[in-house]
């Protein structure tokens, strides 16, 4: 997952709204957003390590992973994706959870996590040192960077999502879905360098990454009310931008 913005315990009706879409390598295999056999959770699941990038739990809660954009910096550790897992079908809340994750953070492959439960959200990093903070009320955004940098993507990912919220929106997702597709590239004086040349940058910037051997693989959207119940949608791609299918999803707490 390599764009998100959610809003955060603001919006009337939905305790957490988060949309993003994960970018990956397309030979990398992943299963469908489902409801997992062996785990309460329902989730997307990557078959290669085993974990996932986004999921929530049977009691409502949320977790989100992405990595961090630095090719100087060795993916060396712990796979990402189990952190999301490890969230989501373990006993602690999101404040105690964070507070655990700190002394092995270093552990893992640079990543960001975002972690909700009925009443808390937390950011956990490992880059540049492992930290971790309270995510106040509001629109918030990530990306490949720190929490709310201020990408051209990203800003404009979080713009779109006030302007949904804004419209009064509730159930109709596919304004959110729309945006999540945009390719539009943000203008080279505003691109980051994150050492990867300018050429890509500009290929990354765009909200919707469509290529042969590297993109978009899923957009998903996440609702989860102020009981715990929601929605979760998810879009799935491949190669070169192709749709593959579509599923949705009821949260019920248990």
């Amino acid at each position: 997952m390599c764009l998100i913005a959610f809003a955060w315990q603001i919006h009337p009706r939905w305790r957490l709204l988060l949309a993003g879409n994960r970018d990956e390598f397309h030979a990398r295999p992943s299963a469908p957003l489902s409801h997992w056999d062996d785990l309460p959770i329902l989730a997307g699941r990557d078959l290669e390590a085993g974990g996932t990038w986004l999921g929530v739990s049977g009691t409502g809660r949320c977790c989100v992973v992405t990595n961090v954009r630095d090719p100087r910096d060795p993916q060396h550790g712990v796979s990402r994706g189990l952190l999301a897992t490890d969230y989501l079908k373990g006993p602690d809340d999101a404040t105690a959870h964070a507070a655990k994750l700190l002394g092995a953070a270093a552990d893992y492959r640079p990543f960001n996590l975002l972690t909700f439960d009925a009443t808390h959200g937390f950011y956990i990093g490992n880059r540049p040192q492992p930290r971790a903070q309270p995510i106040e009320p509001g629109v918030h955004g990530l990306s490949n960077a720190d929490f709310n940098t201020p990408w051209p993507k990203t800003r404009a990912w979080m713009t779109r999502l006030q302007a949904w919220m804004d419209a009064g929106h509730e159930d109709d997702f596919s304004p959110l879905f729309r945006g999540l597709a945009d390719e539009h590239q943000a203008p080279d004086e505003t691109l980051p360098d994150t050492g990867v040349g300018l050429e890509r940058e500009r290929w990354l910037s765009s909200a919707f990454i469509r290529g042969e051997r590297y993109g978009t693989r899923a957009s998903t959207i996440v609702a989860i009310d102020y009981h715990g119940k929601g929605r979760v949608l998810e879009r799935r791609f491949g190669p070169e931008g192709r749709f593959e299918g579509e599923s949705e999803l009821t949260i019920h707490t248990v």
